[in-house]
């Protein structure tokens, strides 16, 4: 595909603002500096300094950027082609934006910056997959009802899989499973018997044993290799949000609810991601599961790239394939097509593009509720204390996240994860059961249970019954 052509359109450049300039947000506002068709020249974070700090930081010179307070001088500001920075998104709702990119990363806050966006007529890109993970087709379908797209956005796993499996299915391949490699690599050094991942370091000379998957039964490679590394996180909370994404965009579904989620080498991913008829851990096709890059020091990393399991229906075509380096199954019954990349916001432009030009959506035709993700405690959790969402991966101590199948939120539902994020427990929680939305206060003013009853109106045909609700806001 020719993105100039695709991308072609008689109009100045797309406007967009960027709402959280963490990691993402701040990779977005420095390719926004680069992209042709596009210009991010508005930041918005939790205080406007934080905002102006990041549009320095991408080059912006200080006395082009302004610090505003009011919509008329973010107005003034915009109109003289200098670069705003401040602390709410409806203080810059009049400049004409055509593009919100929520990337806040937090639910309740990414649920009203939504609300704005879409009421004010602006496309929306949810970047903020905590958001996603709970109303995300309820978003659609309001901007749909507006003549607007909200999208997922290339750059992250999401956008990019859904990208993968959709060009597949064009293509005419049977997919058997689709997924991502974790965010950290395992790293298995031979010369000092050390594993590492995301900077922590254990001793696992044993992996030395099992590096290779050679003929060995693949559930007892994939047992060993975890027990070995059993002192390093395995699962995580983003992994799982991703793939419920991907989930209701396209229909595919996990193996179980919390994944295999392997350490496995990129060359086997085929062999253990198959059906069980093939050799794999696989009970299903059409399936969803994430990797954890097993490498030595110096071999590629996969790095957090996504990737679709195939059958391999014509067997001299994949063996040809196969000796041009493809990646192909030990029994040659599966191969593995794959993109090992995720720039963030360097490469969310073309989702941005998409929306504004196309009037598009990167995600899924027509998204759906397929699936929740839901908490279950790890622990005895007592009644009154809070489910404080904390640290990069946004997890809530005490608990770990789970895929089921998606449900309107009555009383002894499962709660969504983030939609559970920061509320008090009304009840205990026993070790083991999983957090439902009677447990939780929820307060009347929460925007982001508003969206999700309006969500369950729509594709369930009823709104959720009322939870326990406090007047404390």
């Amino acid at each position: 595909m020719n993105f100039h052509r695709y991308f072609a359109a008689d109009r100045g450049p797309v406007e967009t603002c960027v709402i959280g300039t963490g990691g993402f947000g701040r990779s977005f506002l420095a390719q926004g500096l680069r992209v042709p068709r596009m210009r991010c020249r508005v930041a918005i974070d939790r205080e406007a300094g934080i905002a102006a700090q990041a549009l320095a930081a991408v080059g912006i010179e200080p006395h082009r950027i302004h610090v505003c307070t009011t919509a008329a001088q973010a107005e003034t500001a915009f109109a003289a082609g200098d670069f705003v920075a401040v602390d709410d998104l409806a203080l810059v709702l009049n400049l004409p934006l055509d593009v919100v990119v929520e990337a806040t990363g937090h639910p309740e806050a990414g649920a009203r910056h939504a609300r704005l966006a879409l009421e004010a007529g602006r496309h929306l890109a949810v970047v903020s997959k905590e958001l996603d993970s709970v109303v995300g087709p309820g978003l659609a379908r309001l901007a749909a009802a507006k003549g607007r797209v909200a999208t997922p956005v290339d750059g992250d796993q999401p956008s990019l899989l859904i990208g993968l499996i959709t060009w597949a299915e064009t293509l005419g391949f049977d997919i058997v499973a689709a997924g991502k490699s974790s965010e950290y690599d395992f790293v298995f050094d031979p010369a000092t018997g050390t594993l590492s991942s995301n900077g922590r370091a254990i001793a696992a000379p044993a992996m030395a044993d099992w590096l290779a998957l050679g003929e060995r039964p693949v559930a007892e490679t994939v047992a060993a290799r975890a027990a070995i590394a059993s002192s390093l996180p395995q699962r995580a909370v983003p992994d799982l949000c991703e793939l419920l994404v991907v989930g209701n965009a396209t229909g595919f579904v996990p193996d179980r609810p919390d994944l295999h989620a392997p350490i496995a080498r990129i060359t086997e991913v085929p062999t253990l991601l198959a059906g069980a008829a093939e050799g794999g851990l696989l009970a299903g096709t059409g399936r969803l599961d994430v990797f954890h890059c097993l490498r030595l020091p110096g071999e590629p990393s996969f790095a957090g790239g996504v990737f679709v399991i195939v059958r391999c229906t014509d067997r001299e075509s994949w063996d040809m394939l196969a000796e041009k380096g493809h990646v192909v199954s030990r029994s040659g019954a599966t191969a593995m097509l794959y993109l090992p990349r995720h720039l963030l916001g360097l490469e969310a432009a073309t989702s941005i593009l998409e929306a504004a030009l196309l009037g598009a959506s990167s995600g899924g035709l027509e998204p759906r509720p397929h699936l929740d993700l839901v908490a279950r405690a790890t622990q005895d959790l007592p009644a009154g204390g809070v489910l404080a969402m904390g640290g990069h991966h946004h997890t809530i101590e005490g608990t770990v996240g789970e895929l089921v199948p998606a449900a309107p939120l009555e009383p002894e539902a499962p709660a969504p994860f983030y939609l559970a994020a920061n509320r008090r427990l009304v009840r205990p929680v026993a070790q083991g059961a999983l957090i439902v939305m009677a447990d939780l206060d929820l307060t009347p003013d929460s925007e982001l249970l508003a969206l999700r009853r309006s969500q369950d109106a729509a594709f369930f045909g009823r709104a959720a019954v009322p939870a326990t609700v406090t007047e404390d806001a």
